[in-house]
Protein backbone atom coordinates (compact mmCIF):
# COMPACT_ATOMS: atom_id res chain seq x y z
CA UNK A 1 0.00 0.00 0.00
CA UNK A 2 2.94 2.64 0.99
CA UNK A 3 4.55 1.56 -2.16
CA UNK A 4 1.14 2.58 -4.25
CA UNK A 5 1.12 5.74 -2.81
CA UNK A 6 4.06 6.67 -3.61
CA UNK A 7 3.95 5.75 -6.82
CA UNK A 8 1.25 8.07 -7.25
CA UNK A 9 3.03 10.79 -5.35
CA UNK A 10 6.18 10.39 -8.05
CA UNK A 11 3.82 9.96 -11.11
CA UNK A 12 1.77 13.24 -9.90
CA UNK A 13 5.07 15.21 -9.24
CA UNK A 14 6.42 14.04 -12.98
CA UNK A 15 3.21 15.68 -14.53
CA UNK A 16 4.56 19.21 -13.33
CA UNK A 17 7.40 21.03 -14.46
CA UNK A 18 9.74 21.88 -11.56
CA UNK A 19 9.23 25.58 -11.42
CA UNK A 20 5.39 25.10 -10.30
CA UNK A 21 6.51 22.88 -7.85
CA UNK A 22 9.11 25.41 -6.76
CA UNK A 23 6.23 27.94 -6.68
CA UNK A 24 4.03 25.51 -5.00
CA UNK A 25 6.70 25.21 -1.70
CA UNK A 26 7.42 29.19 -1.57
CA UNK A 27 3.89 29.57 -1.72
CA UNK A 28 3.66 27.21 1.40
CA UNK A 29 5.70 28.86 3.35
CA UNK A 30 4.91 32.27 2.62
CA UNK A 31 0.78 31.72 3.26
CA UNK A 32 1.81 30.20 6.98
CA UNK A 33 2.91 33.90 7.87
CA UNK A 34 -0.32 35.54 6.74
CA UNK A 35 -2.55 32.56 8.33
CA UNK A 36 -0.57 33.81 11.61
CA UNK A 37 -2.52 37.00 11.66
CA UNK A 38 -5.09 37.35 8.96
CA UNK A 39 -7.95 35.31 10.49
CA UNK A 40 -7.22 37.39 13.97
CA UNK A 41 -7.68 40.82 12.32
CA UNK A 42 -10.94 41.72 13.01
CA UNK A 43 -10.26 40.09 16.66
CA UNK A 44 -7.23 42.17 17.39
CA UNK A 45 -8.69 45.68 16.05
CA UNK A 46 -11.77 44.93 18.34
CA UNK A 47 -10.10 43.87 21.42
CA UNK A 48 -7.35 46.86 20.97
CA UNK A 49 -8.60 49.74 20.06
CA UNK A 50 -12.28 48.90 21.35
CA UNK A 51 -14.48 49.38 18.39
CA UNK A 52 -17.20 48.10 17.29
CA UNK A 53 -17.64 45.55 13.68
CA UNK A 54 -18.97 48.72 11.94
CA UNK A 55 -15.58 50.70 12.81
CA UNK A 56 -14.16 47.30 11.58
CA UNK A 57 -15.70 47.13 8.33
CA UNK A 58 -15.01 51.27 7.62
CA UNK A 59 -11.39 49.89 7.66
CA UNK A 60 -11.54 46.73 5.79
CA UNK A 61 -13.00 49.27 3.09
CA UNK A 62 -10.29 51.84 3.54
CA UNK A 63 -8.00 49.03 3.00
CA UNK A 64 -9.43 47.40 0.08
CA UNK A 65 -9.97 50.73 -1.60
CA UNK A 66 -6.45 51.42 -1.72
CA UNK A 67 -5.56 47.59 -2.54
CA UNK A 68 -7.53 48.44 -5.97
CA UNK A 69 -4.84 51.00 -6.43
CA UNK A 70 -1.90 48.34 -5.99
CA UNK A 71 -3.08 45.43 -7.76
CA UNK A 72 -4.18 47.65 -11.16
CA UNK A 73 -0.47 49.32 -11.02
CA UNK A 74 1.05 45.73 -9.77
CA UNK A 75 -0.62 43.87 -13.42
CA UNK A 76 0.69 46.80 -15.56
CA UNK A 77 4.40 46.54 -13.88
CA UNK A 78 3.80 42.63 -14.07
CA UNK A 79 2.95 42.40 -17.39
CA UNK A 80 5.48 44.70 -18.53
CA UNK A 81 8.35 44.01 -16.40
CA UNK A 82 7.77 40.35 -15.44
CA UNK A 83 6.59 38.26 -12.30
CA UNK A 84 9.33 37.87 -9.74
CA UNK A 85 10.61 41.15 -9.02
CA UNK A 86 6.92 42.41 -8.27
CA UNK A 87 6.10 39.45 -6.06
CA UNK A 88 9.98 39.95 -4.17
CA UNK A 89 8.95 43.77 -3.68
CA UNK A 90 5.33 43.28 -2.33
CA UNK A 91 6.69 41.09 0.13
CA UNK A 92 9.50 43.25 1.26
CA UNK A 93 6.96 45.99 1.85
CA UNK A 94 4.42 43.94 3.37
CA UNK A 95 6.75 42.73 5.95
CA UNK A 96 8.31 46.57 7.07
CA UNK A 97 4.17 47.73 6.74
CA UNK A 98 3.26 44.29 8.89
CA UNK A 99 5.56 45.52 11.40
CA UNK A 100 4.41 49.15 11.85
CA UNK A 101 0.73 48.00 12.33
CA UNK A 102 1.48 45.92 15.04
CA UNK A 103 3.18 49.05 16.88
CA UNK A 104 0.28 51.36 16.20
CA UNK A 105 -1.56 52.28 19.74
CA UNK A 106 -4.30 54.58 17.75
CA UNK A 107 -7.26 53.53 15.76
CA UNK A 108 -7.23 56.28 13.61
CA UNK A 109 -3.11 56.37 13.06
CA UNK A 110 -4.19 52.19 11.76
CA UNK A 111 -6.59 53.24 9.44
CA UNK A 112 -4.19 55.91 7.59
CA UNK A 113 -1.77 53.09 7.76
CA UNK A 114 -4.48 51.18 6.10
CA UNK A 115 -4.38 52.91 3.10
CA UNK A 116 -0.70 53.03 2.67
CA UNK A 117 -0.49 49.16 3.20
CA UNK A 118 -3.11 48.04 0.97
CA UNK A 119 -1.17 49.32 -1.80
CA UNK A 120 1.45 47.94 -1.64
CA UNK A 121 1.02 44.45 -0.67
CA UNK A 122 -1.27 44.48 -3.44
CA UNK A 123 0.91 45.17 -5.70
CA UNK A 124 2.30 41.15 -6.33
CA UNK A 125 -1.30 39.73 -6.28
CA UNK A 126 -1.66 39.69 -10.01
CA UNK A 127 1.78 38.33 -10.62
CA UNK A 128 1.51 35.62 -8.41
CA UNK A 129 -1.98 34.57 -10.58
CA UNK A 130 -0.05 35.01 -13.88
CA UNK A 131 2.67 33.04 -12.75
CA UNK A 132 0.36 29.41 -12.47
CA UNK A 133 -0.85 30.53 -16.08
CA UNK A 134 2.65 30.58 -17.36
CA UNK A 135 3.71 28.04 -16.23
CA UNK A 136 1.13 25.53 -17.12
CA UNK A 137 -0.96 24.74 -20.47
CA UNK A 138 -4.79 25.72 -20.49
CA UNK A 139 -5.70 22.19 -19.43
CA UNK A 140 -3.36 21.60 -16.56
CA UNK A 141 -4.49 24.85 -14.89
CA UNK A 142 -7.64 23.85 -13.14
CA UNK A 143 -5.61 21.20 -11.60
CA UNK A 144 -2.45 23.51 -10.73
CA UNK A 145 -4.57 26.30 -8.79
CA UNK A 146 -6.29 23.19 -7.15
CA UNK A 147 -2.70 22.01 -6.31
CA UNK A 148 -1.69 25.41 -5.10
CA UNK A 149 -5.40 25.48 -2.84
CA UNK A 150 -3.81 22.29 -0.88
CA UNK A 151 -0.33 24.18 -0.29
CA UNK A 152 -2.70 27.51 0.55
CA UNK A 153 -4.60 25.38 2.91
CA UNK A 154 -1.82 22.95 4.60
CA UNK A 155 -0.40 26.53 5.83
CA UNK A 156 -3.30 27.33 7.26
CA UNK A 157 -4.17 23.90 9.06
CA UNK A 158 -0.82 25.32 10.71
CA UNK A 159 -1.68 28.74 10.95
CA UNK A 160 -4.11 29.57 12.78
CA UNK A 161 -3.84 26.76 15.14
CA UNK A 162 -0.42 28.13 16.19
CA UNK A 163 -1.88 31.97 15.65
CA UNK A 164 -4.63 31.25 18.60
CA UNK A 165 -1.83 30.33 20.70
CA UNK A 166 0.20 33.60 20.13
CA UNK A 167 -2.92 35.60 19.85
CA UNK A 168 -3.43 34.19 23.38
CA UNK A 169 -0.27 35.52 24.66
CA UNK A 170 0.70 38.87 22.54
CA UNK A 171 -0.87 40.05 19.39
CA UNK A 172 2.63 41.64 18.59
CA UNK A 173 3.83 38.26 18.14
CA UNK A 174 1.35 37.99 14.95
CA UNK A 175 2.74 40.65 13.65
CA UNK A 176 6.50 40.00 14.03
CA UNK A 177 6.11 36.37 12.83
CA UNK A 178 4.03 37.14 9.68
CA UNK A 179 7.10 39.66 8.91
CA UNK A 180 9.83 37.51 9.57
CA UNK A 181 8.29 34.71 7.62
CA UNK A 182 7.59 37.21 4.59
CA UNK A 183 11.58 37.90 4.39
CA UNK A 184 12.14 34.12 4.16
CA UNK A 185 10.08 33.81 1.43
CA UNK A 186 12.18 36.64 -0.36
CA UNK A 187 15.37 35.14 -0.26
CA UNK A 188 13.96 31.87 -1.54
CA UNK A 189 12.25 33.65 -4.30
CA UNK A 190 15.51 35.31 -5.01
CA UNK A 191 17.36 31.84 -4.96
CA UNK A 192 15.24 29.58 -6.60
CA UNK A 193 12.57 30.64 -8.39
CA UNK A 194 12.93 31.44 -12.26
CA UNK A 195 11.09 34.42 -14.16
CA UNK A 196 8.33 32.98 -16.17
CA UNK A 197 6.97 35.87 -17.96
CA UNK A 198 6.64 34.75 -21.81
CA UNK A 199 9.09 36.39 -24.18
CA UNK A 200 7.60 38.88 -26.11
CA UNK A 201 7.12 38.28 -29.79
CA UNK A 202 10.22 39.20 -31.72
CA UNK A 203 7.93 41.55 -34.36
CA UNK A 204 5.36 42.78 -31.69
CA UNK A 205 5.98 46.68 -31.11
CA UNK A 206 7.27 47.67 -27.47
CA UNK A 207 4.72 49.08 -25.50
CA UNK A 208 5.22 52.80 -23.72
CA UNK A 209 4.13 52.44 -20.30
CA UNK A 210 0.85 54.40 -21.16
CA UNK A 211 -0.17 52.12 -23.32
CA UNK A 212 0.34 49.08 -20.61
CA UNK A 213 -2.09 50.70 -18.41
CA UNK A 214 -4.11 52.08 -21.18
CA UNK A 215 -4.79 48.10 -22.10
CA UNK A 216 -7.03 47.98 -19.03
CA UNK A 217 -9.83 49.37 -21.22
CA UNK A 218 -9.67 46.15 -23.43
CA UNK A 219 -10.11 44.36 -20.62
CA UNK A 220 -13.58 45.65 -19.08
CA UNK A 221 -14.45 45.75 -22.61
CA UNK A 222 -14.44 41.97 -22.61
CA UNK A 223 -18.37 41.49 -22.05
CA UNK A 224 -18.57 38.05 -21.21
CA UNK A 225 -15.11 38.40 -18.60
CA UNK A 226 -17.01 41.21 -17.11
CA UNK A 227 -20.59 39.52 -16.69
CA UNK A 228 -18.62 36.13 -15.26
CA UNK A 229 -16.71 38.71 -12.55
CA UNK A 230 -20.11 39.88 -11.48
CA UNK A 231 -21.55 36.92 -10.72
CA UNK A 232 -18.37 35.96 -8.57
CA UNK A 233 -18.51 39.04 -7.05
CA UNK A 234 -21.97 38.38 -5.37
CA UNK A 235 -20.35 35.32 -4.67
CA UNK A 236 -17.48 36.50 -2.55
CA UNK A 237 -19.75 38.84 -0.35
CA UNK A 238 -21.44 35.46 0.94
CA UNK A 239 -17.96 33.79 1.61
CA UNK A 240 -15.85 37.09 2.85
CA UNK A 241 -18.04 36.28 6.62
CA UNK A 242 -15.88 33.48 6.92
CA UNK A 243 -12.81 35.65 7.36
CA UNK A 244 -14.21 38.62 8.68
CA UNK A 245 -16.88 38.70 10.83
CA UNK A 246 -17.76 35.36 11.52
CA UNK A 247 -15.69 35.17 14.47
CA UNK A 248 -16.90 37.94 16.28
CA UNK A 249 -20.06 36.59 15.60
CA UNK A 250 -19.47 33.61 17.62
CA UNK A 251 -17.45 35.03 20.05
CA UNK A 252 -19.96 37.62 20.86
CA UNK A 253 -23.34 35.95 20.34
CA UNK A 254 -22.19 32.02 21.46
CA UNK A 255 -19.05 32.58 23.54
CA UNK A 256 -16.47 30.78 20.67
CA UNK A 257 -13.58 32.00 22.02
CA UNK A 258 -10.34 32.74 19.69
CA UNK A 259 -8.83 29.05 20.02
CA UNK A 260 -12.92 27.93 18.79
CA UNK A 261 -12.86 29.62 15.94
CA UNK A 262 -9.33 28.78 14.83
CA UNK A 263 -9.69 25.36 14.91
CA UNK A 264 -13.13 25.97 12.77
CA UNK A 265 -10.24 27.63 10.04
CA UNK A 266 -8.06 24.89 10.38
CA UNK A 267 -10.92 22.38 9.49
CA UNK A 268 -11.23 24.53 6.64
CA UNK A 269 -7.64 23.56 5.77
CA UNK A 270 -7.48 20.31 6.87
CA UNK A 271 -10.31 19.34 4.24
CA UNK A 272 -9.04 20.98 1.75
CA UNK A 273 -5.90 19.60 2.26
CA UNK A 274 -6.88 16.06 1.76
CA UNK A 275 -9.56 16.29 -0.63
CA UNK A 276 -9.24 19.56 -2.87
CA UNK A 277 -7.05 17.36 -5.54
CA UNK A 278 -9.16 14.38 -5.76
CA UNK A 279 -12.04 16.54 -5.93
CA UNK A 280 -10.84 19.09 -8.75
CA UNK A 281 -9.85 15.89 -11.37
CA UNK A 282 -13.25 15.29 -10.94
CA UNK A 283 -14.97 17.98 -11.45
CA UNK A 284 -13.07 19.27 -14.69
CA UNK A 285 -14.89 16.72 -16.93
CA UNK A 286 -18.20 18.79 -15.96
CA UNK A 287 -19.02 22.60 -17.36
CA UNK A 288 -17.04 24.44 -14.84
CA UNK A 289 -20.11 27.43 -14.92
CA UNK A 290 -22.40 24.62 -13.31
CA UNK A 291 -19.77 23.90 -10.83
CA UNK A 292 -19.64 27.07 -10.02
CA UNK A 293 -23.67 27.35 -9.29
CA UNK A 294 -22.98 24.42 -7.52
CA UNK A 295 -20.31 25.18 -5.15
CA UNK A 296 -22.08 28.44 -4.50
CA UNK A 297 -25.16 26.98 -3.74
CA UNK A 298 -23.08 25.09 -0.59
CA UNK A 299 -22.26 28.41 0.19
CA UNK A 300 -25.68 29.36 0.24
CA UNK A 301 -26.46 26.09 2.71
CA UNK A 302 -23.46 26.26 5.08
CA UNK A 303 -23.17 30.30 5.69
CA UNK A 304 -26.94 30.30 6.38
CA UNK A 305 -26.65 27.90 9.17
CA UNK A 306 -25.17 30.30 11.30
CA UNK A 307 -28.25 32.22 11.54
CA UNK A 308 -30.22 29.01 13.23
CA UNK A 309 -27.53 26.74 14.74
CA UNK A 310 -26.50 27.15 18.35
CA UNK A 311 -24.41 24.83 19.27
CA UNK A 312 -20.11 24.35 18.31
CA UNK A 313 -21.19 20.78 16.64
CA UNK A 314 -23.62 22.60 14.06
CA UNK A 315 -20.49 25.37 13.80
CA UNK A 316 -18.50 22.55 12.34
CA UNK A 317 -20.74 21.05 10.19
CA UNK A 318 -21.37 24.03 8.87
CA UNK A 319 -17.81 24.49 8.23
CA UNK A 320 -17.55 21.29 6.25
CA UNK A 321 -20.35 22.50 3.68
CA UNK A 322 -18.58 25.49 3.10
CA UNK A 323 -15.76 23.98 2.49
CA UNK A 324 -17.02 21.71 -0.39
CA UNK A 325 -18.31 24.40 -2.07
CA UNK A 326 -15.20 26.52 -1.97
CA UNK A 327 -13.08 23.14 -2.94
CA UNK A 328 -15.15 23.57 -6.02
CA UNK A 329 -15.67 26.84 -6.91
CA UNK A 330 -11.62 28.65 -6.13
CA UNK A 331 -9.71 26.17 -8.76
CA UNK A 332 -12.53 26.44 -11.51
CA UNK A 333 -13.07 30.38 -11.09
CA UNK A 334 -9.02 30.44 -11.58
CA UNK A 335 -8.84 28.46 -14.48
CA UNK A 336 -11.52 30.45 -16.06
CA UNK A 337 -9.82 34.15 -15.53
CA UNK A 338 -6.76 32.82 -17.21
CA UNK A 339 -8.69 31.03 -19.89
CA UNK A 340 -10.05 34.74 -20.61
CA UNK A 341 -6.86 36.18 -20.34
CA UNK A 342 -4.92 36.91 -23.61
CA UNK A 343 -0.90 35.81 -22.88
CA UNK A 344 0.41 39.40 -23.14
CA UNK A 345 -2.38 40.52 -20.58
CA UNK A 346 -2.33 37.95 -18.04
CA UNK A 347 -1.01 40.56 -15.37
CA UNK A 348 -4.19 43.13 -16.07
CA UNK A 349 -7.00 40.22 -16.04
CA UNK A 350 -5.72 38.97 -12.86
CA UNK A 351 -5.57 42.44 -11.21
CA UNK A 352 -9.04 43.56 -12.64
CA UNK A 353 -10.41 39.81 -11.44
CA UNK A 354 -9.17 40.59 -8.11
CA UNK A 355 -11.52 43.83 -7.75
CA UNK A 356 -14.54 41.04 -7.93
CA UNK A 357 -12.91 40.28 -4.34
CA UNK A 358 -11.52 43.86 -3.13
CA UNK A 359 -15.29 45.43 -4.11
CA UNK A 360 -16.88 42.89 -1.16
CA UNK A 361 -13.93 43.14 1.46
CA UNK A 362 -14.06 46.73 0.74
CA UNK A 363 -18.49 46.84 1.32
CA UNK A 364 -18.91 43.85 2.81
CA UNK A 365 -17.52 43.85 6.17
CA UNK A 366 -18.91 47.21 6.96
CA UNK A 367 -22.80 46.51 6.05
CA UNK A 368 -22.03 43.00 7.96
CA UNK A 369 -21.24 45.40 11.03
CA UNK A 370 -23.90 47.29 10.78
CA UNK A 371 -26.45 44.21 11.53
CA UNK A 372 -23.80 42.93 13.68
CA UNK A 373 -23.81 45.79 15.99
CA UNK A 374 -27.47 45.64 16.10
CA UNK A 375 -30.09 44.15 17.05
CA UNK A 376 -30.76 40.92 15.08
CA UNK A 377 -27.32 39.63 14.24
CA UNK A 378 -28.06 36.45 13.22
CA UNK A 379 -29.76 38.23 10.20
CA UNK A 380 -26.68 38.86 8.78
CA UNK A 381 -26.35 35.01 7.90
CA UNK A 382 -29.76 34.68 5.87
CA UNK A 383 -28.59 37.92 3.97
CA UNK A 384 -25.36 36.07 3.14
CA UNK A 385 -27.72 32.82 1.96
CA UNK A 386 -29.42 35.38 -0.20
CA UNK A 387 -26.60 37.00 -1.67
CA UNK A 388 -25.30 33.34 -2.63
CA UNK A 389 -28.54 32.51 -4.24
CA UNK A 390 -28.61 35.44 -6.57
CA UNK A 391 -25.02 34.66 -7.11
CA UNK A 392 -26.03 30.96 -8.11
CA UNK A 393 -28.53 31.81 -10.71
CA UNK A 394 -26.09 34.04 -12.22
CA UNK A 395 -23.80 31.23 -12.77
CA UNK A 396 -26.67 29.20 -13.96
CA UNK A 397 -27.62 32.20 -16.25
CA UNK A 398 -23.94 32.58 -17.96
CA UNK A 399 -24.00 28.70 -18.29
CA UNK A 400 -27.10 28.39 -20.46
CA UNK A 401 -25.30 31.60 -22.76
CA UNK A 402 -22.09 29.53 -23.35
CA UNK A 403 -24.18 26.14 -23.73
CA UNK A 404 -26.82 27.96 -26.68
CA UNK A 405 -23.45 29.90 -27.97
CA UNK A 406 -21.37 26.94 -28.68
CA UNK A 407 -24.90 25.25 -30.15
CA UNK A 408 -24.76 27.81 -32.40
CA UNK A 409 -21.05 27.18 -33.20
CA UNK A 410 -21.81 23.41 -34.03
CA UNK A 411 -24.71 24.03 -36.33
CA UNK A 412 -23.03 26.87 -38.25
CA UNK A 413 -20.54 24.59 -40.54
CA UNK A 414 -23.78 22.15 -41.16
CA UNK A 415 -24.99 25.38 -42.32
CA UNK A 416 -22.31 26.37 -44.71
CA UNK A 417 -21.82 22.64 -46.28
CA UNK A 418 -25.71 22.53 -47.31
Amino acid sequence: MLSGTLQKISKLYHEYPRTFWTVIVITFIDRIGGSLLFPFFALYITSKFHVGMTDVGVLFAAFSVSSFTGSAIGGALTDRFGRKGIIMFGLIASSFSTVAMGLIDSFQAFFFLALFVGILTDVAGPAHQAMIADILPEEKRADGYGILRVAFNLSVVIGPAIGGLLASRSYLLLFLSDAAISLLTVILIAIFLPETKPAAHPDAPKESMGRTFAGYGQVFRNAAFMLFLGAVLLQVFTYMNMNTVLGVYLRNEHGTPESGYGLLLSINAAMVVLMQFPITRRITKYPPMLMMAAGTFLYVIGFSMYGFVSTYLMFVAAMVIITVGEMVVTPVSQALVASFAPEEMRGRYMAVSGFSWGIPFAVGPYLAGLIIDGPKPYLLWYAAGFVGLLSTFAFLGLYRVRHQHAQELEVMPEIMES
